[in-house]
């Protein structure tokens, strides 16, 4: 998927911006009729983009592994509708509705977006990923500002992948309940997130002086602001393959680039009711 992510956003830093080193000098009333006129251009950009996309065939290739099948169905306007079971079943905590084909609007999930987040269990689970037997996969669209989560749950039969459903739940009803709690506070709260770092934090890095080494240490709290990623906190994104361990004492936060190869690990324990930052990994 990271091959077909970095096209995905290299086409799409092109468009955005082709127009946005064409503004001239001019004065400022001038400017702001100019301002509205690129945005505009930016918003059709973005359609011609969707459309473009559109107008391609998915490979067959792409139904093997849900990460190259959810780059499609998040890109491809046409292949969208076409792979969602209408009228399509959206269960919250209070109630269950159904959605129709005119109602639903295009999701590109974080195709959009500098990067997306995933949330494993173990290294063993990171390996699904690649796994093609996997027939069953969950994106998670969770809104930490706003305390809840939307599951969208994919189904793989017949050799064809299929969105069959969404689920809309508080935060604190989902598997990661904890974790998230501890997250949406470790990565807006400086004085939690200084309190929440173990004493010894290991710590891997490629070797700027050969690709093919890793440089391997230990950070301690005090020196961690030299070292620290910065973390996302509004909107994040999870992908569950096949099935997870919601009561894992360990839990692997990744961040990956989209358009840059950017991948970045922080491993978190929970030891005596808190979690605790051990790990960083770049």
């Amino acid at each position: 998927m990271n091959r077909k992510l970095l096209l995905f956003g290299l086409m799409l830093a092109f468009t955005l911006t082709g127009c946005k080193d064409k503004k001239p000098t001019m004065d400022d009333e001038s400017a702001l009729e100019e301002d509205s006129v690129e945005m505009a251009d930016g918003d059709n950009d973005e359609e011609s983009m969707d459309e473009l996309i559109s107008e391609e065939t998915m490979p067959a290739a792409a139904e093997e592994l849900f990460d190259d099948f959810l780059f499609n169905f998040a890109s491809n306007k046409h292949l969208q509708t076409e792979r969602i079971a209408f009228p399509l079943i959206v269960v919250s905590e209070a109630k269950s509705d159904t959605l129709e084909k005119k109602e639903w609007q295009m999701e590109h999930f974080f195709m959009h977006n500098e990067e997306y987040t995933q949330i494993y269990d173990n290294e063993k689970q990171m390996e699904l990923e690649q796994d093609t037997s996997v027939n069953h996969a969950i994106v998670e669209k969770i809104f930490l500002d706003q305390g809840f989560v939307c599951q969208y749950l994919f189904d793989r039969k017949n050799g064809r992948w299929m969105l069959n459903g969404m689920h809309k739940q508080t935060l604190s009803h989902n598997s990661n309940a904890s974790f998230l709690a501890f997250y949406r506070r470790f990565a807006t709260d400086s004085v939690f997130r200084q309190s929440s770092l173990k004493d010894e934090i290991a710590f891997s890095s490629p070797d700027p002086d050969n690709d093919f080494e890793r440089m391997e240490g230990v950070i301690t709290p005090d020196s961690w602001e030299a070292f620290a990623p910065e973390l996302p906190h509004g909107t994040i994104y999870n992908i569950v393959y096949g099935h997870h361990e919601p009561h894992s004492k360990t839990k692997i936060f990744v961040l990956r680039g989209i358009a840059n190869g950017l991948e970045i690990e922080l491993t978190f324990h929970h030891e005596h009711d808190k979690w605790k930052l051990t790990k960083l990994s770049e």
